[in-house]
């Protein structure tokens, strides 16, 4: 299994939903960002603490990504880890451990494999645990795809050692302290593969089915020259309105449930093409590359400051407190949670709107106005 898998369980999510788009994205080469390298960095040395306390010998990795930030986040998932195995070991005399387990689906489906980051099986359990090192978006374990594909692989191992009754999925985000956990019946979960992962990945394999653009685009290697997301957010810049003069509410609520992603959008296809020009010397019918607007900086401080002092002038130095950041980064999470803890505070976010289908608390907003009408 050293090759990459061409359908890989982590665009599994993607491909069930656009299938077309496993072929689409042969045409594009891989690219690794600095956000997934941090991200292979923190798996491995979860591995290699998991593997230790397990007593499986393994060499601690080195990385340039390593940082405390990433080294607590890590731990949190590791301690986590531990706790599961510990569970396991009280509730089944023989447990299976395994971490980075190599999950095979080719008998479901042709050339589908990937890793799990940790496997614990018990008499009845399969529990699947996952890292995800991302804080841009919440990532849970219900219906998640490529946990459930994890899921059906170990499965098949599985229930030739034991009589499995549910399978369990967890998704760890330690650095926006988000836990998510979701079972499923290993019943349910063959009837799944039947119904639905099978035939669509044999749909995604084969080319067939339609271009559909959501969510789900997000990673896809094909998405900034894709013609079926160009014209979804044509389609939503061109959105048809009633005839009257003035918008009602249901039509800025529409409005306000496309904005955010249509800008989002036309931010991408911007640097895309920007890129382009800058690296491949591509040329844009109607645009030019230009210079920005920059600050005036000095040459050389010191003699700056020198000059400045000779000039007569010595009011020329400023010092602040360095930023909370950049103190947490100086004394350690720890430390500094211990020495200034109690001199940190977190005011109220500014009030922002947004869907409805956003996790956070809604907040309810009174007026002098409301208050006053209410007293009547």
């Amino acid at each position: 299994m050293g090759k990459h898998a061409k359908y890989s369980p982590s665009s599994g999510y993607r491909y069930m939903n656009c299938p077309p788009a496993l072929l689409l994205e042969e045409q594009f080469p891989d690219e690794e960002s600095p956000y997934a390298a941090e991200g292979t960095a923190g798996h491995k040395l979860a591995e290699h603490l998991i593997k230790k306390h397990l007593k499986i010998r393994s060499r601690r990795p080195t990385s340039d990504y390593y940082s405390d930030e990433l080294l607590e986040a890590v731990d949190e998932y590791v301690q986590y880890v531990l706790e599961q195995i510990e569970e396991a070991k009280h509730i089944c005399s023989d447990p299976v451990f395994s971490v980075e387990q190599k999950v095979d689906l080719s008998f479901h489906v042709k050339d589908c494999f990937g890793t799990a980051d940790m496997v614990i099986v018990t008499d009845k359990k399969v529990h699947i645990i996952d890292l995800k090192l991302g804080k841009g978006v919440q990532v849970d374990a219900e219906n998640n795809t490529q946990l459930m594909i994890y899921g059906l692989g170990m499965l098949d191992i599985a229930e030739m050692l034991f009589d499995i009754e549910t399978v369990e999925l967890t998704i760890v985000q330690p650095r926006i302290s988000h836990f998510s956990t979701w079972e499923i019946s290993a019943e349910e979960l063959h009837q799944w593969a039947e119904q639905e992962f099978e035939p669509k990945a044999r749909m995604a394999l084969d080319g067939k089915g339609e271009y559909k653009a959501g969510e789900w685009c997000r990673f896809c290697k094909a998405r900034l020259q894709c013609r079926a997301r160009a014209e979804e957010y044509l389609h939503l810049a061109q959105m048809e309105f009633s005839q009257p003069a003035l918008l009602s509410d249901e039509e800025i609520a529409e409005v306000l449930s496309k904005a955010d992603a249509l800008k989002k959008w036309a931010e991408e296809i911007y640097t895309y093409a920007q890129n382009e020009a800058i690296t491949n010397r591509k040329e844009w019918p109607g645009f030019k590359l230009v210079l920005g607007r920059s600050n005036r900086k000095y040459t050389d401080e010191e003699e700056v400051a020198e000059a400045a002092k000779t000039a007569g002038y010595t009011d020329i130095y400023r010092t602040s407190l360095i930023s909370i950041t950049e103190m947490e980064k100086l004394m350690g999470k720890k430390r500094f949670n211990e020495i200034l803890g109690s001199y940190v505070y977190k005011p109220d976010g500014k009030v922002t709107l947004v869907p409805d289908s956003d996790k956070r608390e809604a907040i309810y907003i009174s007026t002098a106005e409301a208050d006053f009408s209410q007293e009547d």
